[in-house]
């Protein structure tokens, strides 16, 4: 076995995903604790909390409690390299979490066992299933009353259309909480609130009769008999069925008093996807699968994050590794323009601290210091001086249509440099996304996002990072689409007075309309125009 067979094979790549307020970012602070990479986890409370969450790294997060950026953070466990990344857990924030849903292996499904599956969980596990994810579930907040764990199951099943099967089970629920039955080796974990989770603690482990004894015959026979129930009524467990996306294990705990996060972190490390192959194209069209053992390291760009570090204005590029090996120093051809870019300065991540890496291997997550070459869904392939025609795409990550539009006016106009910069560094990275009437680069553009928050964002930024003070003048548009056809049809937008007629930064045609109206009467009167949602690839 190669250097890059045996250390792709132990990586695990993992997203997280849930609903608002499941308590995702206080479960990654948690499994970051198990897994020894921190001593002291750091809850967000209040706006007022003294410490923030550690994979909240901007000053909007910190202040409201919430995510707005997906985060890298990478640590080794039970001899796997682990990367994982916290996603915004807010609908307005969603573009960034399906970028990242493309960079990962596996996903982490994090329930409130309180509410059950709720609105954004089903969107966001419809994204994953598109993408054919192995999905691990985890039951939070396990220390609250809450749904019936054999109906919450039921729900899930029939929800999300997706077998589940446990491997533990819990034994009471609220101020009854005493901790959770291990399936496979019928021992009990006994839940312990400790010190409301702020450091590790060692679970204590007894048997069923100690537990029986402890807790009441009759509470721990009734668990017993839900397990037995479901072994015979329920979904047999396959690694197969779990690595198609078909089969879910479940998992059951409390992530903000730490019970159940280190069963959770060691099937993670032991058992979760390792990378997978992926499709890539020629520039003649032809489609091939590229290997994770492949000797020719390539990768591809998934998210742009700008100011990371603001006394730095550095831009940083995150690209995940997908085959060969990354090293330190070594040249790329970029696939969309063939220019060869050098990747002197690479770096790893545990949230905003960061290190120099001197290689790396699928399924890894490497920062690039981006000098604004780079894009999102950029394909980067190792240089061997083969030539264009040796050089190919993978899949891009596309961008979805903006529900809510907005210009910008400037207080101070002597501030308009950085304003510029601002929003063309900000637009490059997702936050929002930018649309010009006369050409790339010309004129103040329309700004457009998919939710209102991310507004607040972009002008909270443009302000503490660019020293730019504005505001936001909401427009009257109410959907966008980019455009294909002949030039007729085209020319039929471009002459109408309700549609209008801009550029992405790319130079792809869009446009803006007030309602869906217009686009069915577009559709109607413009023969062979076609309006995608989603920006075509």
């Amino acid at each position: 076995m190669s250097l890059v067979e045996r250390e792709a094979a132990r990586r695990r790549t993992h997203a997280i995903i849930s609903h608002p307020d499941a308590g995702k970012t206080t479960l990654t602070e948690k499994l970051l604790l198990y897994a020894g990479a921190i001593h002291l986890a750091g809850s967000v409370k209040s706006r007022k909390a003294s410490r923030h969450a550690l994979s909240d790294f901007m000053k909007i997060e910190q202040e409201r409690g919430i995510s707005v950026s997906s985060t890298v953070l990478q640590f080794e466990y039970h001899g796997s390299a682990i990367n994982l990344l916290d996603t915004p857990g807010h609908a307005d924030f969603s573009e960034d979490t399906y970028r990242t849903l493309a960079a990962v292996d596996s996903a982490v499904m994090l329930l409130d066992h309180t509410k059950g599956v709720e609105a954004r969980t089903l969107k966001l596990f419809e994204v994953c299933r598109m993408r054919m994810l192995p999905i691990v579930t985890f039951m939070n907040k396990l220390d609250r009353v809450g749904k019936d764990p054999i109906e919450l199951l039921d729900e899930v099943r029939t929800t999300l259309n997706l077998n589940v099967v446990p491997m533990n089970w819990p034994l009471g629920m609220g101020r009854e909480f005493e901790g959770v039955i291990d399936i496979a080796t019928n021992q009990v974990y006994v839940y312990s609130g400790g010190k409301h989770g702020t450091e590790k603690l060692e679970t204590e482990i007894i048997s069923l009769d100690e537990a029986r004894e402890r807790f009441g015959n009759n509470r721990v026979q009734e668990a017993v008999e839900q397990i037995e129930l479901l072994s015979i009524a329920g979904d047999p467990f396959t690694r197969e069925g779990f690595l198609a996306g078909h089969i879910s294990p479940v998992f059951w705990g409390s992530a903000m008093t730490n019970f159940g996060v280190e069963p959770l972190l060691s099937y993670l490390a032991d058992h979760a996807a390792p990378p997978a192959m992926r499709e890539a194209t020629r520039k003649n069209g032809e489609t091939f699968i590229v290997e994770p053992s492949d000797e020719r390291f390539t990768g591809v760009i998934f998210k742009i994050q700008a100011n990371m570090n603001p006394k730095h204005r550095d831009r940083i590029a995150f690209m995940r590794c997908v085959s060969g090996r990354f090293r330190r120093g070594m040249d790329v051809v970029l696939a969309s323009s063939g220019e060869v870019l050098r990747l002197s300065n690479p770096h790893t991540f545990m949230a905003q601290e960061r290190s120099i890496v001197d290689d790396a291997f699928p399924g890894d997550i490497v920062g690039l210091y981006d000098p604004g070459k780079l894009r999102i869904g950029e394909t980067l392939v190792e240089d061997t001086g083969g030539g264009k025609e040796d050089i190919f795409q993978y899949k891009g990550i596309p961008r979805f249509a903006p529900e809510f539009f907005v210009r910008v006016v400037l207080k101070d106009p002597l501030r308009r440099k950085q304003l510029d910069q601002g929003l063309e560094q900000l637009s490059q990275e997702g936050v929002i996304q930018a649309f010009y009437r006369d050409g790339f680069g010309r004129g103040d553009p329309y700004l457009g996002a998919v939710g209102l928050l991310q507004f607040e964002v972009l002008r909270e930024r443009l302000e503490s990072e660019y020293g730019a003070r504005c505001v936001l003048e909401t427009q009257p548009f109410g959907a966008a689409r980019w455009l294909r056809g002949p030039d007729e049809a085209i020319d039929w937008i471009r002459k109408r007075r309700d549609y209008t007629l801009v550029e992405d930064r790319r130079g792809n045609p869009v446009v803006l309309v007030q309602g869906n109206w217009a686009l069915e009467f577009a559709r109607k009167n413009a023969p062979g125009i076609e309006l995608f949602d989603v920006e075509p690839l």
